[in-house]
């Protein structure tokens, strides 16, 4: 959507753009991979239900976490003039900071409602999980993004969790019996959506520094974090390529190489921009790529259910 035009004070076009829908493609694919993956060992039997509540939650807390950061970088005086990411609402004068602080308790609370029914399937350890997700959503901003823990919680937040999670809360028998395919599509997974993180760190790594952030990238410098993702990506397609071709899973393995040169690709587009706001150019690649790796390894299992 563009924001070239005068956006209203609190109107719904300025909560939309709030809420940032783009990103919700990167709460989707974990989702859909732990779906297939049921899939796969339940086919017929999976349950449909849980399925569609891990998909609204992830959703709901989605736009809680683009809430919250929207609300606390702009209190921490973040989000300035010299910011380089796409524009933020609180910041740009969308949205008023009382209203942002409604809105994200109101979007917790609702999070916390649509996980509930989740207790009937998964038993009362999916509300501890749930309420991990919430106070790392609201730990992430305010602390651990600062002490560069965010790759970290990417591979359990957007991998391990919402993956495995998913998977076995769609099976007609949830066990906690270790299974270890979806344990590393889960892994490869939470791989590929940190390069995500990787170009965002990447571009403000300058900012970052300013701001007291020690992220990985500020850590690693520009070079080290070109080559970081670049790495990342291929040792995602790596994983769940091993675990694949264990199972005998052909399709998948071979439809999820088609990230390889979108990822070769939007590695050189980085490399050559290197700084500034150009870089949100490869921002959106990146998202790009995160979806077309979820949509082909999730057709390509589908495959293999259905030819294999």
């Amino acid at each position: 959507m563009s924001t070239n035009t005068i956006v209203k004070t609190n109107s719904a076009k300025a909560w939309l753009l709030a809420a940032r829908p783009k990103t919700l493609t990167g709460a989707a694919v974990p989702v859909l991979l732990g779906t297939i993956a049921a899939y796969l060992e339940a086919t017929n039997e999976i349950r449909p239900l849980p399925i569609v509540f891990c998909f609204l939650f992830a959703f709901v807390m989605q736009i809680d976490a683009n809430f919250v950061n929207d609300y606390f970088d702009f209190r921490k005086g973040n989000d300035n003039e010299k910011r380089l990411g796409p524009k933020r609402a609180c910041a740009q004068g969308w949205i008023t900071p009382a209203k942002m602080k409604r809105a994200l308790y109101i979007t917790t609370l609702l999070a916390c409602i649509i996980g509930l029914p989740l207790i009937l399937f998964g038993g009362w350890i999916t509300i501890l999980v749930g309420l991990i997700c919430v106070v790392f959503c609201f730990l992430y901003t305010t602390h651990l993004s600062y002490k560069g823990m965010g790759d970290v919680l990417v591979l359990v937040f957007f991998g391990l969790v919402p993956v495995y999670g998913t998977y076995l809360l769609a099976l007609p028998h949830p066990t906690l019996s270790f299974s270890a395919e979806p344990f590393v599509l889960a892994l490869a997974c939470g791989f590929v959506i940190d390069t995500l993180l990787i170009v965002n760190n990447f571009r403000d790594i300058e900012n970052d520094i300013e701001a007291g952030k020690r992220t990985l990238a500020v850590r690693l410098g520009l070079n080290r974090t070109l080559r970081l993702y670049l790495f990342v990506g291929l040792f995602a397609i790596a994983l769940s390529g091993i675990v694949f071709i264990a199972h005998s899973h052909y399709f998948a393995f071979a439809l999820s190489l088609c990230y390889i040169p979108l990822h070769f690709k939007t590695f050189r587009t980085m490399k050559a921009i290197r700084k500034g706001k150009a870089l949100n150019k490869v921002l959106g690649k990146t998202a790009a790529n995160i979806t077309i790796y979820g949509i082909a390894t999730a057709t390509g299992m589908l495959l293999d259910t259905m030819l294999g």
